[in-house]
């Protein structure tokens, strides 16, 4: 299985959106940044901000498209094509409506749920089958809400959970950056599995 080589965080620019939910990718991308001791510089030629760090014993390119989230492909694509990295090879982390806050699930392929980011990604790529992060922020309950709750930030008690999942799927970031995908989603589904309430069993 092929190493993981760019790790995409998947937000909008702007103090405005700093702190939304729709930006939990771009927060992702920071910490690891800081991890790596590097800072994220814009790349025009990119059409983003840009790090080289070292992580784990492997080198990595961060990316956080400056693009805003519907055209957050040009950003990837171009970044992607220019150093010859694979889809495959890709790690794109972001906003789940689907999956309650403090949750987290890893993938490959699929589909996009609706997510502009995604969308725009898989079009630019030509492909679905680039990794994902998806990190829970939960759903409003209604899908006429859906616009105007990812671009409010999460509630305390939800960015904490949030942040706890981030700080988890760190624990796990060496397997994904050797591309031991698998060993990595049996880390971190069998987590996610444990922190879920039990359902009661019937009398």
């Amino acid at each position: 299985m092929s190493n993981i080589k760019l790790i995409v965080g998947l937000g909008n620019p702007g103090a405005e959106y700093a702190q939304t939910r729709h930006n939990a990718g771009f927060w992702f991308v920071d910490e690891l940044a800081r991890a790596g001791g590097a800072s994220l510089r814009h790349e025009s030629k990119f059409h983003g901000l840009v790090a080289k760090v070292r992580l784990e014993g492997r080198e990595v390119w961060l990316l956080q498209p400056q693009t805003f989230m519907n055209r957050s492909g040009l950003s990837v694509v171009s970044l992607a094509q220019f150093y010859r990295i694979l889809p495959d090879e890709i790690l794109v982390v972001h906003d789940e409506l689907d999956i309650p806050p403090g949750q987290l699930k890893l993938k490959q392929g699929g589909g996009n749920g609706g997510h502009n980011g995604l969308k725009d990604t898989q079009a630019h790529l030509s492909t679905p089958n680039f990794w994902r992060l998806r990190v829970g922020i939960g759903h409003p309950g209604n899908k006429n809400e859906v616009a105007s709750f990812v671009l409010k930030p999460a509630r305390r008690e939800e960015q904490e959970l949030i942040d706890d999942a981030l700080n988890r799927a760190h624990v796990v970031l060496p397997k994904m950056l050797a591309g031991d995908m698998g060993a990595a989603m049996q880390l971190l589904h069998t987590d996610e599995a444990k922190k879920r309430p039990n359902k009661p069993k019937p009398e």
